[in-house]
């Protein structure tokens, strides 16, 4: 019959699915963004990169086909740019292994212990990074003199042992506040030492941090220009100090420049990749409180 219903009615009526253009517009503006972005921050080296494979007859040239050469990086291979190489490795791998092993037990007891001279420490610590460079040179420069360490490695690594020291205690104080104290006292009622507690329990939980402090230690040591110019003069000499040695009267030899400032890329590079499954969750435990 007319108007009978035919079958059992739905318990809810089919909308149509919505359209998903905006959806799409909108994902795509997001990845163009990012592209975007990416090609921003990625052109200086790209661009620092294909200087140093340039001949030098077209060094500042901009055509975008050529032909590459490794001339540039045989030059630096037979010159005495690896030795200002190793040099940088060696004060900034030294500098920041100290730091940490120094900076992370008094960063523990900076967090975990009250007492009262706790906020002038932490003010001090704090003040070390304050002034500027030029401040501490001429000291640093006078008392090297005397004790035979100017224009060496292990005074270099003292230096930057100076101020990453005081970043490891300040960076870890937070990541080590972000780890519940019930945690090393459930340890301490099971037979654990607070140091103990502390390597056991604390320190893992804590990795991230350290690896996140670890990467700016080394990249503001591997970094330093000023130290590193004033302090040292041949044995001791750092590679970005060995870079501006190709800024000559003659000329500045630019595919020499690019191809040490490209060295000089890597270890930095190298290093964050190796801790990068830390680095992003250091980044942001530090900031997170229970």
């Amino acid at each position: 019959m007319a108007g009978e219903q035919l079958g059992p009615a739905l318990p809810f009526e089919l909308q149509p699915e919505p359209s998903s253009w905006r959806a799409t517009v909108a994902a795509a503006l997001t990845n163009a963004a990012l592209l975007l972005a990416l090609a921003f921050v990625l052109f200086p080296i790209v661009w620092l990169v294909q200087i140093s494979l340039r001949p030098d007859n077209d060094a500042l040239g901009y055509q975008l086909l050529f032909r590459p050469t490794l001339d540039h990086y045989r030059a630096l291979f037979e010159s005495q740019f690896l030795r200002s190489f190793l040099n940088s490795v060696i004060s900034s791998g030294l500098s920041t292994f100290v730091a940490l092993v120094v900076g992370t037990p008094a960063a523990y007891v900076m967090c975990r212990w009250r007492f009262r001279a706790r906020g002038a420490i932490a003010m001090w610590i704090l003040s070390t990074r304050m002034a500027p460079q030029i401040a501490f040179t001429i000291p640093f420069f006078l008392a090297f003199r005397q004790i035979g360490l100017l224009d060496t490695v292990w005074g270099l690594s003292i230096i930057y042992l100076t101020f990453n020291l005081a970043l490891v205690i300040w960076m870890m104080q937070s990541f080590f506040e972000s780890v519940p104290i019930s945690l090393e006292e459930a340890a301490r009622i099971d037979g654990c030492g607070m140091w103990s507690a502390f390597l056991r329990i604390t320190l893992p939980l804590t990795a991230p941090g350290m690896a996140a402090t670890a990467v700016l230690c080394f990249i503001f040591s591997w970094n330093d220009f000023f130290y590193a110019l004033i302090l040292t003069r041949t044995n001791a000499m750092t590679a970005p100090v060995a870079i501006i040695n190709f800024m000559q009267y003659e000329g500045w030899e630019w595919g020499k420049m690019a191809a040490g400032g490209t060295l000089v890329m890597l270890p930095v590079i190298v290093f964050t990749v190796l801790v990068r499954k830390w680095l992003v969750s250091g980044m942001i435990a530090g900031s997170v409180k229970d």
